[in-house]
């Protein structure tokens, strides 16, 4: 009995001591990207590896039917970025865009900045944070349209953090009645 105990104590010791993750110091935690917390949570639009959101989302939290729906009344809505990788000693100021010809859901027309939404072309992320916000300014263009608007964000990063190729991507949709 005894001998089949230490049997199966020497074999549950070889699997707790082992991993099946082979660490690799040159890789681990070398590299950083930044991805938008709603695009890793929401499902993306046929064919598109982004989501095009109607309403404002919760952080860490998938969009629900609960979340105030982003209208011409909105006015200022945050969407989060996450850093992947070790966090920053220093500030980092990430660069992001408006996509140009933005890929929308049938009936959405593109938004026009100055009428519909204002938005810079950076954010930080404060020193030894994982997180930075975009903030995009939903403006009233004080007619009430049936056709709702949208645009898409792209992050850029920066010479240290690079955008997610998969999640650097959003998809803004503003109620426009």
């Amino acid at each position: 009995m005894k001998q089949k105990f230490i049997f199966l104590l020497a074999i549950f010791g070889t699997f707790i001591l082992s991993g099946c993750i082979k660490n690799d110091p040159v890789t681990i935690g070398s590299d950083k990207y930044v991805e938008f917390d709603a695009t890793v949570l929401d499902t993306p639009i046929t064919g598109q590896v982004y989501p095009v959101l109607t309403r404002v989302p919760a952080y860490g939290a998938s969009v629900v039917a609960a979340n105030p729906s982003i209208s011409r009344t909105s006015g200022a809505v945050k969407f989060r970025v996450n850093l992947v990788g070790a966090q920053q000693a220093t500030d980092q100021t990430i660069n992001y865009r408006v996509v140009a010809s933005p890929v929308l859901p049938a009936g959405v027309n593109p938004a026009v900045a100055g009428t519909h939404y204002n938005t810079g072309t950076s954010f930080v992320i404060p020193a030894n944070s994982s997180f930075g916000e975009i903030t995009i300014n939903v403006l009233n263009p004080g007619v009430s349209s049936t056709t709702p608007v949208g645009l898409v964000v792209e992050l850029l990063g920066n010479d240290l953090v690079k955008p997610s190729q998969n999640y650097k991507f959003l998809g803004v949709q503003i109620n426009e009645q």
